[in-house]
């Protein structure tokens, strides 16, 4: 953890130097994708009360707003992640608030939410799939949903070379996890779960699965790569959309 935690205050820095950049996709909405536009259509036109687990940069939540969200607390561990969030929120006057807090463990009330967003690098962070799901769980009210869109469990396997993908000697996919040698992760550890294992928590949680897809494109590209594990043949992101029926705290 406190290595991770190094790790992600310095590549918070980013969001300092580019906060202009940063901001202004944050505005214009762009960083909610059409996929997730499309998936949260309807979630979203019932103006939900939001909680991003792992908020980031944070633009995700500004978007979520422009969407139809009536509100956003964003939770992540880093604190320059939270006071730039902070900063760029009241700026834009958005309802989006911020709470610094190592998850699983929101110290958030149970039934507050009517959807969980997270992903885009967000679970390869949580090493007890289970603890994640129930805390999860315990946040929505009934009919609340929880919605990832992340990198596919594969993907940390695929090499980046540009003739032809490789699978990468160091990575093993039912391992535990592996160091991350790339940014913005800088030598933080990464814990390897398979698809399975996501879904297995997500259900055995109390969620029922709405959909579950898989996708070609990665979530994010790395600037200056053009990997040939890109190219559509292999997985590199998935998506899942879950909700909470009955009572909650199933």
């Amino acid at each position: 953890m406190d290595v991770n935690r190094r790790a992600w205050e310095s590549a918070g820095e980013k969001y300092v130097r580019e906060y202009d950049e940063i901001t202004a996709v944050a505005d214009n909405g762009s960083s909610l994708l059409a996929l997730e536009r499309e998936l949260l259509r309807d979630v979203l036109a019932a103006a939900p009360e939001v909680i991003h687990w792992q908020s980031g940069n944070a633009t995700d939540d500004v978007a979520l707003v422009r969407a139809g969200a009536r509100s956003v607390i964003g939770l992540d561990f880093s604190e320059t992640a939270i006071r730039v969030a902070e900063q760029r929120a009241l700026e834009l006057g958005v309802p989006c608030r911020y709470v610094r807090t190592s998850l699983p463990g929101a110290p958030l009330a149970d039934a507050s939410a009517d959807l969980v967003y997270t992903g885009k690098g967000g679970l390869i962070w949580m090493p007890d799939l289970g603890e994640w799901a129930r805390d999860i769980a315990r946040l929505l009210r009934p009919g609340g949903h929880l919605f990832v869109y992340d990198e596919h469990p594969a993907a940390p396997l695929w090499s980046w070379d540009s003739d032809e993908p490789r699978i990468r000697p160091d990575r093993d996919y039912f391992a535990a996890g592996h160091v991350n040698d790339s940014f913005p992760a800088g030598g933080a550890v990464q814990v390897q779960h398979t698809l399975g294992a996501i879904v297995t928590a997500v259900s055995r949680a109390g969620l029922r699965i709405v959909d579950l897809t898989e996708y070609a494109e990665p979530f994010w590209r790395m600037g200056g790569v053009t990997a040939a594990a890109w190219n559509g043949r292999l997985p590199n992101a998935y998506s899942l959309l879950a909700r909470l029926d009955g009572d909650a705290g199933a």
